[in-house]
């Protein structure tokens, strides 16, 4: 059994948030490099990075080369947070540089390109779509120790924005060093958190405002 095909009870496992992940490797096109080559989720553990994986449907798709280049916009900034990103599709990493190439809108990805061409590591964060064989729109933060922090999953025809992943790494890099506080909504770097406690019960506006 590779690391990839993670089972219970004869089932392929599925990861949720707060799980620990187990480890993965795959298929990775890096653009920068120009280059084949394989990531490890132990690799980027031992690191200590944090695991932004981007899934989407397809190469030579239409939503998708958006989605991507958006991604890249906010790239320099996730890697500021300490993030390594990588988008994923069951694609292999020969049309990954194919469609890099002939893609415009795709001229400014520098973030590595993995591949999954069997599904498996689709599979495992639940995003694979045996239809069709495809990968929804997934977007999967994993800490540094392993655990899934976030995950947030859309359908073929609404794509992301970049923003806000940049938004959520950020916010789980702080909790990650201060896990007794936590961010409300739309929290930004420099915002007030929260420290929740039984005299903020029914007062947070007064804890946010005071």
């Amino acid at each position: 059994m590779s690391d990839q095909d993670c089972c219970c009870d004869g089932e392929p496992l599925s990861v949720s948030v707060g799980m620990e992940v187990p480890n993965f490797v795959m298929d990775v096109f890096d653009p920068v490099d120009r280059a084949f080559g394989k990531i490890s989720l132990d690799e980027l553990k031992k690191k200590s990075k944090w695991t932004v994986l981007v899934f989407y449907p397809a190469d030579f798709t239409f939503v998708c080369p958006t989605e991507l280049a958006d991604l890249a916009d906010k790239h320099a900034e996730l890697k500021k947070l300490g993030a390594e990103v990588i988008s994923v599709s069951t694609d292999t990493h020969f049309a990954h540089l194919a469609w890099r190439d002939s893609e415009r809108l795709l001229t400014k990805v520098d973030y590595l390109m993995g591949a999954d061409p069997n599904g498996n590591i689709s599979r495992l964060f639940g995003v694979y779509d045996e239809a069709s064989g495809l990968a929804l729109r997934g977007t999967f933060i994993i800490s540094p120790l392993g655990k899934l922090v976030t995950s947030e999953v859309n359908f073929y025809n609404v794509g992301r924005d970049a923003s806000e992943l940049v938004r959520k790494v950020a916010a789980n890099v702080y909790l990650l060093a201060h896990p007794d506080e936590a961010c409300p909504a739309k929290w930004k770097q420099g915002a007030k958190t929260l420290k929740p406690n039984e005299k903020m019960v029914g007062k947070v506006y007064e804890a946010l405002h005071g």
